[in-house]
This record gives structure tokens, sequence and C-alpha cells, in this order.
């Protein structure tokens, strides 16, 4: 069986253009030799009508192989046929090591995960090794022996892939493999002796599988968990930067103007601490979006407050040119009006409401002015 080539380097670590020249070529040919061995498992469970059993591995490891050649399609583009510097480099790493988005609706409770590239194929591996015992119903002894070997091979994956585990749960996989690697050395004892081992096998090739696969999925559910929480303590730094500019221009505002408009300046503190457990960081990242939306619009009222009280001043100098422009500098009402105008507009708080009237006030006398009024 033609196993998924294990990449060079590793994320942050970018390969060599020597390495990742074979990298590749030993990627296509998994890639060709894996569609080919999908393609023979697919037409057997079609020929020994066993659709409704096996269709549902067979769809997840075509996933899984799509995701694969979706990716390799990515490296090759950014590959450019060996035109790379050290930008492309990094970012074949990048490639190679970061996640990929793979529906997985046949993985019961989980409905979607995210793997890298070296953990697609080797789920896929693990997969193509289960259909492939399932499906041999009749194995000679070759075909029997094929299998342990096949079925070391994964353990050698499964304890690769124990390392990533954290320390609290590694014990539980390492005593599951060791009852996976036991029952290997029991059944090739048994198959020397000339005993028939076949159910026995097959129900342990499905033991390791499910194994196997239960921790890519267990560490990939974990990257995307610390992903989750990193995710949320960038957006909680930056609302609270955020926040601390939108107090400080509330202060600006409640020196500058009256009245102050009412504002929620606590949203973010009143969220508590950030949570510990997937559900509850996704409902708290919602939250922070909420938090975000209502700083956007605090900020814009007022920015708004600002403008105003400038608009304010532009107004009155605008007022000025036209009541000079029509001659009515001398007018006793209007004279009266402008020193109060002035004098609001020096003053702080500057008093919107008032500063408002005083000029409606004085546009309308300027208007009868203009209109052939009489003092």
């Amino acid at each position: 069986m033609n196993t998924f080539p294990l990449p060079p380097g590793g994320l942050g670590s970018a390969a060599t253009s020597v390495q990742l020249l074979d990298y590749l070529g030993r990627l296509d040919s998994w890639i060709v030799q894996c569609r080919a061995e999908l393609d023979e498992l697919d037409a057997q469970v079609i020929a020994t009508n066993r659709q409704a059993e096996l269709n549902a591995d067979i769809s997840l490891a075509m996933t899984s192989w799509q995701a694969v050649k979706s990716r390799q399609n990515l490296l090759l583009s950014t590959w450019d046929s060996g035109r790379v510097g050290p930008k492309e480099l990094d970012t074949l790493a990048n490639l190679i090591w970061g996640r990929l988005d793979t529906t997985a609706a046949n993985l019961g409770a989980v409905q979607s995960m995210s793997v890298s590239l070296p953990e697609a194929g080797r789920l896929c591996d693990a997969l193509v090794a289960q259909l492939r015992a399932r499906l041999d119903t009749n194995p000679n002894s070759t075909a029997v022996q094929i299998r342990l070997t096949q079925l070391r091979a994964q353990a050698e994956r499964i304890r690769d892939q124990l390392e990533l585990e954290p320390p609290a749960l590694a014990p539980i996989g390492q005593a599951k493999l060791q009852t996976v690697t036991s029952r290997i050395t029991e059944l090739s004892e048994k198959q020397n002796r000339g005993g028939d081992i076949d159910g026995s096998l097959s129900a342990l090739e499905t033991e390791a599988a499910l194994l196997e696969r239960d921790l890519i999925v267990g560490a990939s559910r974990r990257r995307e968990g610390r992903d989750l929480v990193a995710k949320v303590r960038t957006e909680h730094a930056r609302l609270s930067d955020d926040q601390g500019k939108v107090v400080a221009l509330a202060a600006q505002v409640r020196d500058a103007i009256w009245p102050m408009p009412a504002v929620d300046l606590d949203r973010l503190s009143a969220l508590g601490p950030i949570p510990n457990t997937a559900e509850s960081i996704r409902r708290y990242l919602d939250e922070l979006t909420k938090v975000s939306a209502s700083l956007a619009q605090t900020r814009a009222v007022l920015t708004e407050q600002l403008a105003q009280r400038d608009g304010a001043a532009r107004v009155w100098s605008a007022r000025q040119a036209r009541t000079a422009e029509a001659g009515h500098t001398d007018d006793p009402v209007l004279a009266d009006l402008a020193r109060l105008i002035e004098a609001r507009l020096a003053a702080v708080p500057l008093v919107l409401p008032s500063i408002r009237a005083l000029l409606g006030t004085y546009d309308a006398e300027l208007d009868y002015l203009s209109k052939g009024g009489l003092r």
C-alpha cells in the first residue's frame, strides 16, 4: 500500500527548494496511486453490493483525498516550476503544515474539522486500509500477512500521532495503542501456527483505524480551539484599546459640549473574563462583535457632537458675512443677539440647544430686515 509521504520542514520552518522538489514528486505519486486504490475499492463496493455498508467510508476517504489534491494544486501554483524565494518557501511551508478545511459529515458527532495536509493524507491512508480489510472476505495467507504489515505501519503512525497529544490525554491513547500492538503480535503468532484470524484481524483493523482517526480529529479540534482562543484574545485586546479611545473622546465631548449624549461605555467589561470552552468562546466572540458595533456607533455619536460644535462657529461666521453684505451690522437687535451668540460660543462647555436657538433667532431677525422690515 502506498502511504502518504512525510513532508520536509514544519510550520514556521521552511524546507529547502531541493527538499520540496523531492516531496512534490512523492506527493504526486501518492495522489495518483491513492486515487487508483480508491477507484478500485469503490468498484469492489459496487460489485459486492455493499454500498449501504461502505459508502460512508468511501465518501470520507474521497473527501480526504480531494482535500490533499486541492492543496497540491495550491502548492504547485506557489512552486511555479521552482521559481521560489524565501517568501514563497514560507508560503509553501504554511500550505503544507497549515490547516485545510475538510467537510466530514461521516464522522458522527463531528460535523467538520480542520486538518493539515499530512493529517488529511494519513486519515485517507487509514480509511483505505480499513476499506481493504472490510472488503477482503476470503484472504489467503499472503493477503493476511500484508494486512498484518499494514497494521504494524498503522500502529507506528498512531505512535507518532500520540506525540502530539497533551500529557493529560496521552496515557489513554498509549493504553489503546498497547492493546492494538499486543493483539497484532497475538494474531501474528496464531497465524503462524495455522490458525484462522480473519474475523479477529478485521475487528482489530477497524479498532486501529478508529483510534488513528480519533487522534487526528482530536488534534485538529484542539488546534482549532487554540486558534479560536487566540482570535478572541486578539479581538478583546483590540476592543479594549478602542474602548479606551472612545472613553477619552467621551471625556472630551463632556468637557466641551452640553448636553452630553447618553452612551454606553462599559459593554466590554460587562462581558466578564474570556471563557474556556469552545461553545462559550464562540458565543463570547459573537458578543465581542456586538461590542465592536456599539463602540463604532458611540464614536459616531460623539464625533457628530463635536462636528455640531465646530459647525456652529462656521454658521455664525457665515451669518456675520451675510449681515455685513446686507448692510445691517448697526441694527441694535442683531447687535444684541451677536453679543449673546459670541458669548455662548466662547463658553465652555458649549450649550448646543442654546446656541441653536440663538442662531435661529438671529436668522429670523436678519430675514425680517432683509425683506424690508423696519425698527
